[in-house]
């Protein structure tokens, strides 16, 4: 018996040793400072600055990212922002035809759902729409950075950037209905729309009641408003859809040019103060000026022209150039293919057109690829309305 003992003193030593480090090990978690430090502070510190960071840095105002091509079409998405909140998002274009109508008919409204409440480009793709949530996304962040850089500082310069119209006259793009296109084009002098007017609206039947009711009660709405946020007329409501959309894209335009405008101004101003010519310098710059023009974007006149339609297998094409300053500062196809698959390669190609056209300041751009016939007779009616321009 008394051998014995010493042996069981050992065990139960052991076994108490053991017991009291698993206790100490339970403890130590909770009592190191340095994983209180990290728990407390550093990570709810970056969960913090991530929202704040992109949400609140967005200006009031309504932005439209750019179009983000996919394998089935272009995809481009519009925000409103209010109080520095993204209020409505939607997708001005997605792919057409085909089952891409049924798969974006179901997908779209979750993104435009999605972002509203992610309140940032930060969200998920919608099962069975892997191509159109992709160029969702992609337009989604243009449009956010967009905003972002019209309220750097988060100081109501949101609201300032939607006021900024540049001077001259911008034509929505056409909106299809049920009933038919209805476009929309505003005239803007000193930074304000002095005129509304639809250019295309539907027509045939009750269609044209209809309209001649509603169409000047819309145009009068939106030169008092200022804005696309007008109400739709009872009694008209694919009407006014129609031209409210088409209506934003207008003032889509008329915000670039005023953005262009107020830098070409700044650039000019800094130029000038940076630099005080002698005398004779002007002279000289002036007439290298005139032989740089070469007699083209320079010797433009001032106003709006359209060229004459041109003839393709596939439809009319006929282009308009505005001028201001001797530029050109916007293009439209005024006419262009239309029905089948007409429809989406004029979608996708005479944008591209007209952008280019504004770049080059010429007729000297390069064809569309797929819009061959469209491109052509885009750059034959160009042509005619440059060589009016400069008569």
């Amino acid at each position: 018996m008394r051998k014995s003992h010493p042996v069981r003193r050992a065990v139960l030593a052991t076994a108490a040793t053991v017991s009291g480090i698993v206790l100490l090990l339970t403890l130590k978690p909770d009592s190191d400072p340095g994983s209180a430090d990290v728990a407390g502070g550093t990570v709810p510190s970056a969960a913090a600055q991530s929202p704040q960071g992109g949400a609140q840095a967005i200006g009031d105002g309504t932005v439209t990212g750019d179009a983000a091509q996919t394998e089935y079409g272009p995809v481009q998405v519009r925000l409103t922002v209010s109080g520095g909140k993204i209020t409505e998002a939607e997708a001005v274009q997605s792919p057409k035809g085909g089952q891409s109508d049924q798969i974006n008919a179901n997908a779209v409204p979750k993104l435009n759902q999605a972002v509203v409440a992610a309140q940032s480009g930060e969200i998920d793709a919608v099962s069975g729409a892997t191509y159109t949530s992709a160029g969702y996304k992609k337009s989604l962040q243009s449009a956010l950075d967009k905003a972002k850089a019209a309220a750097p500082a988060g100081n109501g310069q949101g609201a300032e950037n939607a006021q900024a119209l540049g001077d001259g006259t911008a034509t929505g793009d056409p909106v299809q209905t049920d009933y038919g296109a209805v476009q929309v084009r505003i005239t803007v002098q000193g930074g304000k729309i002095t005129k509304a007017e639809a250019v295309q609206a539907p027509k045939g039947g009750q269609s044209d009641q209809i309209n001649a009711n509603a169409v000047p009660k819309l145009n009068q709405a939106v030169v008092e408003a200022g804005s696309a946020d007008i109400d739709a007329v009872s009694g008209a409501t694919y009407t006014s859809a129609g031209y409210k959309k088409s209506l934003q894209s207008a003032l889509d335009q008329a915000k670039a040019a005023g953005s262009a405008a107020a830098g070409n101004g700044s650039a000019g101003q800094k130029e000038a103060a940076d630099k005080e010519p002698s005398a004779e310098e002007p002279a000289e710059k002036e007439s290298a000026g005139s032989g740089q023009g070469s007699g083209g974007a320079q010797t433009l006149k001032d106003g709006t022209v359209t060229g004459d339609a041109v003839q393709t297998d596939y439809g009319a094409v006929q282009v308009r150039i505005t001028v201001q300053g001797g530029k050109i500062t916007k293009a439209e196809a005024v006419q262009a293919p239309k029905g089948g698959q007409s429809d989406q390669v004029t979608f996708s190609s005479v944008p591209r057109l007209n952008q280019a056209v504004v770049e080059a300041g010429s007729a000297d751009i390069d064809a569309v690829s797929g819009a061959t016939y469209t491109s052509a007779g885009y750059k034959k009616s160009l042509q005619s309305a440059l060589d009016q321009a400069g008569g």
